[in-house]
């Protein structure tokens, strides 16, 4: 399987764009994606406006917000309506919305000793524990960019507690980010420890798991599950895919020396290369297994790759 997971899909280069204006133009890196109950492709972009609101065709129904910090993007359902959770690493936001942006809910900096001692919160991420799901609606928080803590709230927002990762594998180093999936036969919380190169899980009371990805990644960013796939798109050039074992599956779009090339990741789109990723930043399937992937470059990159009928 490793050999031909490219060949399972179809590569649509281009497959939709953020909104061409100057703050596109300026920034627009893409950061973040996800799909909504009804298959649209939710696109959250460093621009204004800053959700995209794309159809399974790629057109453009809906489009809000001025968050130039965007990066993580979360969706999750509640009584059959689903809702957005928000990370602004600029504004350290982490907000929760309706899919035309009413903001409904927001978890402020925690009280936590990194904090008081003059560390950083760069808020990058943010899953929830979903009741929907079996869960009791914990909300944890990434702080991928400042002091490497992931955060755990209850529902309403009021603070629990962190991991630092010495519970587990070894102190996070950027944990960029997070989700929370039932894998093994267990729901788990899944981190992307992204400058140890390695996955790290939890059970949802914060108890260590296991880790695994460390011969395998090189700069993880985030997770996507279907079927028993995980999908983890990396910063340097390339999506690595696991079984539902953990085992390496291998790598979709992989060109391993994108980004030595100069100006990375913002090169020009001359130098972008079909059927093949420069700086993926975020990742998601469908329900049909399709995937979905955005790149952190100027002006923003969304690739759909579709999935073979026959695969």
């Amino acid at each position: 399987m490793t050999s031909t997971i490219n060949s399972n899909y179809e590569w649509i280069d281009n497959w939709a764009a953020i909104v061409d204006n100057e703050s596109g133009r300026n920034n627009g890196r893409t950061h973040g994606v996800q799909i909504t109950s009804t298959g649209n492709v939710i696109v959250f972009c460093q621009a204004e406006p800053s959700i995209l609101i794309f159809n399974p065709d790629g057109v453009l129904l809906n489009s809000w917000g001025a968050y130039l910090g965007a990066h993580g993007l979360t969706l999750v359902n509640e009584d059959d309506v689903d809702y957005l959770w928000l990370t602004d690493q600029n504004s350290k936001q982490v907000i929760k919305t309706t899919l035309d942006g009413s903001v409904l809910q927001s978890i402020e900096q925690p009280s936590h000793p990194a904090y008081t001692d003059g560390g950083q919160y760069v808020p990058t991420w943010a899953a929830v524990n979903e009741k929907r799901l079996g869960g009791n609606g914990d909300i944890w928080v990434a702080d991928g960019y400042g002091s490497s803590l992931v955060h755990r709230f209850a529902s309403d927002g009021s603070y629990i507690g962190a991991i630092d990762g010495t519970e587990g594998a070894g102190r996070f180093d950027c944990p960029h980010g997070i989700a929370i999936y039932n894998r093994q036969g267990r729901t788990q919380l899944l981190i992307a420890d992204r400058g140890n190169h390695r996955i790290q899980c939890y059970d949802l009371d914060g108890t260590f798991i296991h880790s695994f990805g460390s011969d395998d990644l090189v700069h993880p960013d985030c997770f996507s599950e279907h079927s028993g796939l995980l999908l983890v798109p990396e910063l340097f050039g390339r999506v690595a895919v696991f079984d539902y074992d953990n085992r390496l599956a291998g790598y979709l779009g992989r060109d391993d020396e994108a980004h030595n090339r100069s100006g990375w990741p913002n090169l020009t789109r001359g130098e972008l290369k079909p059927g093949k990723f420069s700086s993926p930043h975020g990742g998601t399937f469908d329900s049909e297994g399709n995937v979905y992937i955005v790149e952190w470059i100027v002006g923003g990159r969304i690739t759909k790759l579709r999935r073979n009928s026959s695969s």
